[in-house]
């Protein structure tokens, strides 16, 4: 992961709290969520147009440092996939819209690392979600973590499409067509993502990572 810090932000931050996401995804079973019209969703692709959720419901609490805070992320992490399942008609424009579970795993690691230092946790946690589309920015929405608890810390995911490899030579195989003449495609979110935090009760300079 390559991370960019601005002036002014402590480097002891960097070296947080860290889970290790890989071994907890190999506990993980691969039963999926049903989206909110009761399909069914297979991998990474449905023909709802949801998207894949990892099942996080059932885990060994003795892999965590905090079972409590792996159990609001895993809330979060459900919200922000299906935030982003509801932004594809009217913010995103598409048919379906393909989340790598691959994606879904990272950012619960950057979750729990950037919530680590904070005084509340990722309970103070805003979330910005925002879809980079060419030269712009959509917003598919904003999750607080805890409603009812005054925000700390904002974070902002800038998520990508995927625009390499085989995906922009199949991704034709699930448009779907409407009674207009127009063809609605499918979009496929990248693996990579930007997080941007921003403490609320500070001067500090934002942080910056790539991921």
């Amino acid at each position: 992961m390559h991370k960019e810090r601005s002036a002014g932000v402590c480097a002891s931050e960097a070296s947080a709290k860290r889970l290790s996401w890989s071994s907890l995804v190999q506990k993980l079973s691969h039963s999926l969520d049903s989206d909110s019209e009761g399909n069914s969703i297979r991998d990474d692709v449905s023909d709802s147009g949801s998207i894949s959720l990892p099942d996080l419901s059932t885990l060994d609490g003795d892999m965590f440092y905090d079972p409590m805070e792996e159990s609001l992320c895993k809330e979060v992490v459900q919200l922000i996939a299906r935030s982003l399942t509801e932004a594809k008609d009217c913010t995103l424009h598409c048919s379906k819209l393909l989340i790598p579970e691959k994606l879904l795993e990272h950012i619960g690691q950057e979750l729990v690392h950037l919530a680590a230092s904070e005084p509340c946790g990722l309970r103070g946690a805003l979330i910005d979600l925002c879809v980079e589309q060419g030269d712009t920015y959509k917003c598919a929405g904003q999750i607080a973590a805890d409603p009812y608890l005054v925000p700390t810390f904002q974070l902002t995911l800038v998520l990508r499409l995927e625009s390499g490899g085989i995906w922009p030579k199949i991704q034709g195989l699930f448009a779907t067509k409407s009674s207009a003449p127009v063809v609605k495609h499918a979009l496929k979110l990248s693996t990579g993502f930007r997080v941007i935090k921003r403490k609320l009760y500070s001067s500090e300079e934002l942080l910056i990572e790539e991921c």
